[in-house]
């Protein structure tokens, strides 16, 4: 059976959103989704789960280069709570240590579709 995936690569002032499927095994970049505040960014989430019908979502987890958690790891946890929370999908955490330094100009769609291209290759 094939399952759609939608991938986020969680930031503070940007979201990247991929998607993909364990069909193809392919990630593609969807959006970057900004927002004045939570309730905006969810909105726009809420309107890709609609959309894309999702059944795993996957957040990058960011941590230092030893592994070690920093700021940013909680933050990102906490995203992926709210979304699960939100729209009773099954959230995955994805090592992303090298993603956003790998990809260049702050592309964070690019960073999503990087995160879910590991998820895909590791399954």
């Amino acid at each position: 059976m094939t399952k759609t995936i939608l991938a986020f690569d969680f930031g503070e002032k940007r979201i990247g959103v991929a998607v993909g499927n364990t069909i193809t095994k392919t990630a593609e970049a969807l959006k970057i989704i900004q927002g004045k505040n939570q309730d905006e960014k969810f909105k726009a989430i809420e309107a890709l789960i609609q959309e894309w019908q999702p059944e795993l979502l996957v957040v990058g987890l960011p941590t230092h280069p030893d592994g070690a958690e920093h700021e940013m790891t909680q933050k990102a946890k906490r995203f992926g709570n709210q979304l699960h929370g939100r729209f009773q999908k099954e959230v995955v955490w994805v090592d992303e240590r090298y993603t956003s330094v790998s990809v260049q100009d702050g592309n964070d769609a690019l960073a999503a579709q990087l995160i879910l291209q590991q998820y895909l290759d590791q399954t």
